[in-house]
């Protein structure tokens, strides 16, 4: 029997926001972010993430629709729920006269429901947590970007949340320190942490994400699981050959499109019902695919009709689509920009 989906930790119907002037910034938007997922959310300079992520948290409201978080409306519930929420939005606020250690004290006696018996385990505890301990004790006003980014992750994480909003977490972190939050992320999600990261940076998304949606002018364009999203993108055939004309002409007859022809190297993007049977294991992948049933070639028909046409095959293989072809196709943008 097949399992029932995971419950939306945040979930939004027509949701709209329509500022002062007329201008639409967030239009129409249902989104539904499953329990336990680390959900990136994806959009150019523009597309209504921060926007969408201000109403999520009761910051700003919304001209039209509905918002759940954790099964409470927002935001007419967001006393109940926000204690269970933690959030970095458009980078940390911070006292720059303060430690980082101190900096924490002072969020976390903020808050109404800490205990201020166990406050100094729960600031240590954070501070490992984001790689700070070494640092606790220098002020905040002398910490890098990245060293802010991670105080204020650890300031989200001074008590156990069901649900962290993070916008941008990894900008300006260097390389390592990228890879540091990731194992973070990840950790959380294991813990049981549903995590919504804002993020311009595809390659982060799909390494630590397992769903994601995209947003285009206020509106959303998909969401779905990071594979889902992948395997919709049609696969890109590339063919060695030194018989570039006689390859293309071969396969554009068997319904292989936008050829270019490139030196010793022929690639097309496969027909739809090719790109869904012969879906490589891994991006990069080459060699045959696996033959499948149902209309339409196959990259083992496409092998053999270029070989029976004298076509001097040296290489046959295809490059399973990234996020990042995903992206630009639903978009039309690139997508180095944060929105």
């Amino acid at each position: 029997m097949a399992q029932p989906p995971p419950a939306a930790v945040i979930e939004t119907r027509g949701l709209s926001k329509r500022y002062r002037g007329g201008q639409l910034a967030v239009d129409g938007l249902d989104l539904a972010v499953p329990r336990g997922s680390v959900f990136g959310f994806l959009g150019p300079n523009g597309s209504g993430k921060t926007t969408t992520i201000r109403m999520l948290l009761g910051l700003i409201d919304a001209t039209e629709g509905t918002i759940s978080v954790l099964g409470e409306p927002i935001p007419s519930g967001a006393r109940r729920v926000l204690p269970r929420v933690g959030a970095l939005i458009e980078g940390p606020a911070l006292y720059g006269f303060l430690s980082g250690r101190g900096n924490l004290h002072r969020y976390d006696a903020a808050d109404p429901s800490a205990d201020p018996r166990t406050r100094r385990a729960r600031v240590e505890r954070a501070l490992e947590r984001v790689g700070l301990a070494a640092a606790a004790g220098k002020k905040a006003k002398a910490y890098s970007l990245g060293m802010k980014q991670r105080l204020g992750i650890a300031a989200a994480l001074l008590q156990p949340r069901e649900l962290l909003v993070l916008d941008e977490p990894t900008n300006g972190l260097d390389p390592q320190g990228m890879r540091e939050i990731r194992s973070l992320v990840r950790a959380l999600a294991e813990d049981g942490t549903t995590v919504f990261l804002s993020s311009h940076l595809l390659d982060e998304i799909e390494q630590v994400c397992s769903h994601t949606a995209v947003m285009n002018r206020g509106r959303l364009v998909t969401q779905g699981t990071v594979a889902e999203m992948s395997a919709d993108a049609r696969g890109r055939l590339t063919v060695t050959t030194p018989d570039g004309a006689e390859a293309a002409r071969v396969l554009k007859e068997h319904g292989v499109a936008d050829l270019t022809v490139t030196g010793d190297e022929v690639t097309g993007e496969l027909p739809p019902e090719a790109a869904r049977r012969n879906e490589p294991p891994s991006e990069g992948a080459r060699g045959p695919g696996s033959p499948g049933a149902g209309p339409g070639p196959d990259l083992a028909d496409l092998n053999t009709a270029l070989v029976r046409s004298g076509v001097r095959v040296r290489g046959f293989g295809v490059t399973r689509a990234s996020l990042e072809d995903v992206f630009v196709s639903l978009t039309g943008e690139g997508f180095d920009v944060a929105g």
